[in-house]
């Protein structure tokens, strides 16, 4: 006996349901939280303190000596940034530049962003933030009287680290605190670049679980996630199929054919 167009259509409804069934209750979890969590606290906001401003009556050497400086010590192409910071209640220039390296390449040399701190007050270059430095750079941005746990310092990170993408070094200080927080602190920039604690981290789960890409977390242009996209539209369409083909006056148009045929 010949199996009619109604049944394959509900077995293939049936199997794209068992097969899309698990990722749309993730997305459904995941859209959920997304949209009931406070975005603030996701990002640590609450966490952070205010920078500390500077009085107009500041007395600052010229980026120029700056820079001039850090030519005597290798050469600069082009600079990226020169930017004034605060650490530890000193101003300091951040100054970001592009200097020509040799490498093994076949053209011999490749670009190589530099990254420098110097005293504003009186141009001298320093190095970066030590371990100590650090930790107090993070307390002083963070609210109440946080107290270091553990401190880590990193120099290179996977694609599913939570400071995933951001400048290295860096230090990574966990605070005793019931989010369990983790202040990323740019050695060499002599900033602060992340805040991280549990509601991000659940965040981030659900959000590689949405967008499907187990590599890097962030690319919502990947291939898993556009074939189940299809799959879910296939699925949906499949069941407008079989509601109209079940409906009474679907059902009646279906004997009838069957019946002529």
């Amino acid at each position: 006996m010949a199996k009619s167009k109604n049944y394959y259509i509900r077995k293939t409804h049936r199997w794209l349901g068992v097969i899309l069934g698990i990722q749309f209750l993730l997305w459904t979890i995941g859209g959920l939280y997304f949209s009931w969590s406070n975005m603030d606290e996701v990002h640590g906001d609450f966490q952070k303190k205010d920078a500390t401003l500077f009085s107009s009556d500041i007395s600052l050497v010229s980026p120029t000596v700056v820079l001039d400086t850090i030519k005597k010590i290798h050469r600069i192409d082009s600079v990226v940034s020169i930017q004034l910071i605060e650490i530890l209640g000193k101003p300091f220039y951040q100054v970001r530049c592009i200097s020509t390296i040799q490498n093994e390449t076949n053209d011999g040399h490749g670009m190589q962003v530099m990254n420098h701190l110097a005293d504003a007050e009186t141009g001298r270059i320093r190095g970066p933030l030590t371990k100590e430095e650090a930790v107090d750079v993070a307390k002083m941005r963070f609210n109440g009287e946080p107290k270091a746990k553990s401190v880590e310092y990193l120099t290179v990170t996977s694609g599913h680290h939570e400071y995933r993408e951001s400048p290295l070094p860096a230090y990574a200080i966990t605070f005793e605190h019931p989010s369990k927080t983790t202040v990323y602190v740019a050695s060499e920039l002599g900033t602060i670049q992340k805040f991280r604690n549990n509601k991000w981290r659940i965040f981030d789960f659900l959000w590689m679980m949405h967008t499907m890409d187990y590599e890097s977390r962030d690319h919502i242009g990947n291939w898993l996630l556009r074939i189940f996209s299809i799959f879910g539209l296939i699925t949906v369409i499949s069941g407008f199929a079989l509601f109209f083909i079940s409906s009474k006056w679907g059902g009646k148009r279906v004997a009838k054919s069957e019946k002529i045929a």
